[in-house]
């Protein structure tokens, strides 16, 4: 079963940056300025990570930093929505272009949840006990 769920999300991820690429190097569109959503890509689990790192004792269902890392966790997400959103609208890239990237984003985000969910004993939020 190891070795499914990661094929399966080696797949998403990869499906994620063909349509974050195709936004960049299909010939209409033909900017890279999409490409800023990988920073938000590697900037996403970060705050979980750290809250998981300094949480304290195990058994409490909600600490202020892991509140406060979902909240930042949540910001970074937005933002990566907001990102092409608001460079289509001030026609730096074309609608296409940004329909190709919000693609890519819901594709990219699920995967890095489908990671937490996969890779992590605790269910320490709600949203872990699908």
């Amino acid at each position: 079963m190891a070795v499914k769920g990661l094929v399966l999300l080696a797949l998403a991820g990869s499906a994620a940056l063909t349509f974050l690429m195709l936004a960049c190097v299909l010939p209409q569109f033909g900017v890279y300025w999409p490409l800023f959503v990988l920073m938000f890509y590697f900037l996403a689990p970060i705050p979980i990570l750290i809250a998981r790192k300094l949480g304290g004792d195990a058994d409490s269902t909600s600490t202020a930093c892991k509140e406060l890392a979902v909240f930042f966790t949540t910001g970074i997400v937005v933002s990566a929505f907001g990102l092409p959103v608001i460079l289509a609208h001030a026609q730096i890239i074309l609608w296409g272009a940004c329909a190709f990237v919000l693609a890519g984003n819901i594709i990219a985000f699920l995967t890095i949840l489908g990671f937490f969910m996969y890779f992590t004993q605790d269910s320490d939020y709600e949203f872990q006990r699908w």
